[in-house]
């Protein structure tokens, strides 16, 4: 039936292009003396027969012959390239005037206009056309990226690259019901026949800046969160700032990253060490619109900017529409959708995804040797609308749509590719603390520590608490605007100080004490704050607090409490419900220079599989508890297999380094040293900026 349907939209599709193509000539007829179309018996429109013919003619040619006449120009310059492209069309155009007795041309240029305005026409409807068929928009894409890009000749015996599309925020277990279910036909044909799957465990900051870091940078050791406070220099760091961004990678300079060598970033927080990156965050600094964002190369192309411009005009009225539907069947839990939700998303599940797509066929054209991609449309609709609610899905099955056109493409690039198909972490659904208990952590923690002020104080700290708030889609939002290069997107860069800070990080909460000098243990905390620890311990939305003690740091529980350094138990376990790792992800964190003085393990619920997020998110990561912490891998099957169980992102990085260098093979000395020229001279020249 499905096969029955595609053929079908293909025949529609055709026959549109087909009619308006003719219509086109029809009125470039009037316009252009030199070409004179024959009239017919046809009374309404004379020409229309002949245009129809013309149209057909010249599509089928164009078809045929265009490929043949671009890979025999391939080796000329990009300058005269676009001379050959009009000079090709032209000459199409005259081979059809020839082949249909129902045109002339009484002068030779009116047929390299006519074919060069055509073209751009068809252009334009393709495009609307594509706007609505992935397959549609792949062929178009490839065509034109091996036509117009400048392309990298790989030889004919060139050892695989390596493709890695990373699905943002799918965990685990929701993909393998999205398989079963038939939600994903083209990971589930993959896992089926030559891949296989299997599941990862992220670090306790189960979000993707964490991620990232370490799969990219090979390391993200003093990342405790999404957002997070550095007492030394008084200010908030957060992952969808550019210029924090790339610091954490300046930081890290002295570790080669994934993307190194000939590699390219595509939607991503980081570089990995790639010199070309498109809609990265850390490269956004001072980028505009069309400029280091990575817009312009594809709204150059008129038929990329109509198929992203209906697509996202298609998607607001969507997301209007399936948040009316929440409301009218009242479903819960859900959050808000209105203000700039509606526009983030289209950002996130149209535009960002379209754009950096598109920039990968390019590199699989080109023949780069490795490639790194993130969707990140499921995980901005989940955070609103829930992690497996049917309109989460539907944007689930889009980008499995784009996955099967990445493999359509490495299926015709002159490079064999290894495709690696992952997530940085799943999420956890739920009610929120909010809607929970009528507080915000910040609200919490105020009402807690505030009961020994006076009334002055009390009121002073209500009136100035220092709690960066977490609006729905925080992460989607900053991710738009950083790629504008909004003010927005460093709001949470500089905090006000005195007051208690208070962080969230999904249903992770961060607590500093800026008068309290270096990290505040638990007899600082009570000697300033009496009974605070106590009242956060015991509330019922939050799981453990994890602080400091003169004889090493202590897990806190509602009913017991572990010491960190022996892994002793007194009472119950606090992290029981967390995870067989969740002892291990808490010691690491508890090594880290910005560690929170009061790190707040939200609650976890394993009846109901919910948690309880520090921000208004229906779905939610960035803490323990539930699918949050289990992202999954499909990878080759004839690579090497990963270690079971596989855990923390830094160890997926070393995983995807043996398999780029398994792929690409040893490279000689010269390469060794020039990509380690390029990367002391880009580290020099950045710290001298």
């Amino acid at each position: 039936m499905r096969t029955v349907s595609g053929m079908v939209r293909v025949l529609v599709e055709f026959l549109v292009l087909w009619s308006l193509s003719a219509l086109a000539i029809i009125v470039l007829d009037r316009i252009l003396g030199g070409i004179t179309l024959d009239p017919s018996g046809f009374a309404p429109i004379p020409t229309l027969p002949a245009a129809l013919a013309l149209s057909l003619v010249f599509g089928l040619l164009n078809a045929a012959l265009w490929p043949v006449m671009m890979r025999l120009m391939s080796w000329i310059g990009p300058v005269l390239l676009f001379v050959g492209v009009f000079v090709a069309g032209g000459l199409i155009m005259l081979l059809t005037l020839y082949l249909v007795p129902l045109a002339s041309v009484d002068r030779w240029q009116d047929a390299f206009f006519l074919a060069a305005l055509l073209s751009l026409f068809t252009s334009v409807v393709s495009g609307a056309i594509a706007s609505r068929s992935d397959n549609a928009y792949r062929l178009m894409q490839v065509r034109r990226q091996r036509f117009r890009l400048r392309r990298h000749r790989v030889l004919a015996d060139a050892s695989p690259g390596l493709l890695c599309v990373q699905i943002d925020g799918l965990g685990y277990d929701v993909l393998r019901r999205a398989i079963a279910d038939g939600v994903t036909p083209g990971l589930a044909k993959l896992v089926r026949e030559t891949h296989r799957l299997m599941p990862w465990h992220t670090d306790w900051s189960s979000q993707t800046g964490a991620t990232q870091l370490g799969v990219l940078h090979g390391s993200n050791h003093n990342v405790p969160a999404f957002r997070w406070y550095d007492k030394s220099t008084g200010r908030v760091s957060v992952f969808s700032n550019p210029a924090d961004n790339e610091q954490r990678e300046l930081e890290r300079s002295d570790i080669p990253g994934l993307l190194a060598r000939d590699g390219a970033s595509r939607g991503n927080l980081f570089t990995g060490g790639a010199h070309d990156n498109v809609l990265v965050v850390s490269r956004m600094r001072g980028a505009r619109l069309g400029g280091g964002a990575g817009y312009r190369d594809y709204f150059a192309d008129p038929a990329s900017a109509l198929r992203t411009v209906i697509r996202m005009v298609a998607e607001l009225q969507r997301e209007i529409r399936q948040s009316l539907r929440q409301k009218r069947k009242d479903i819960r839990p859900r959050v808000p959708r209105g203000g700039v939700y509606p526009f983030v998303r289209a950002f996130a599940t149209v535009l960002a995804t379209d754009v950096a797509a598109a920039a990968v066929v390019g590199d699989l054209i080109k023949g780069r040797s490795t490639v790194y991609l993130d969707l990140i449309g499921y995980d901005e609709v989940s955070h609103h609308s829930g992690i497996s609610r049917p309109e989460t899905l539907a944007v689930l099955t889009k980008l499995d749509d784009v996955v099967e056109m990445l493999l359509a493409v490495v299926a015709q690039a002159d490079r064999p590719y290894r495709v690696v198909v992952l997530s940085d972490h799943g999420q956890s659904q739920g009610a929120t603390f909010l809607q929970r208990y009528g507080e915000t952590l910040g609200q919490l923690l105020i009402r807690l520590a505030s009961r020994s002020k006076s009334d002055a104080v009390r009121r002073h700290w209500y009136e100035r608490r220092s709690e960066v708030p977490s609006q729905p889609g925080a992460e989607g939002r900053g991710y738009a605007a950083a790629s504008v290069h909004s003010p927005t997107a460093g709001e949470e860069a500089h905090p006000s100080t005195g007051e208690p800070i208070v962080l969230g990080s999904g249903n992770l909460g961060l607590i500093y004490f800026p008068h309290l000098p270096g990290r505040a243990d638990i007899h600082a905390i009570e000697a300033a704050h009496p009974g605070l620890l106590t009242g956060l311990r015991e509330h019922p939305g939050i799981g453990f607090l994890l602080v400091a003690a003169p004889g090493g740091s202590v897990v806190l529980g509602p009913h017991g409490q572990v010491d960190l350094t022996t892994g002793e138990v007194t009472g119950e376990d606090p992290l029981a419900v967390m995870g067989d790792d969740a002892l291990a992800k808490v010691r690491r964190t508890d090594t880290f220079d910005n560690v929170a003085d009061i790190m707040v393990g939200g609650a976890y619920w394993p009846d109901t599989d919910e948690v309880a997020a520090f921000e208004e998110q229906v779905g939610s990561h960035g803490g323990m508890g539930g699918p949050q912490s289990t992202p999954f891998l499909i990878y080759p099957a004839d690579l090497p297999a990963p270690p079971a169980p596989l855990h923390g992102a830094e160890t997926v990085h070393k995983v995807l380094v043996g398999w780029r260098d398994h792929s690409t093979g040893p490279h000689t000395e010269e390469t060794r040293h020039d990509t380690a020229t390029r990367g002391g001279n880009l580290g020099r020249a950045r710290h001298r900026g």
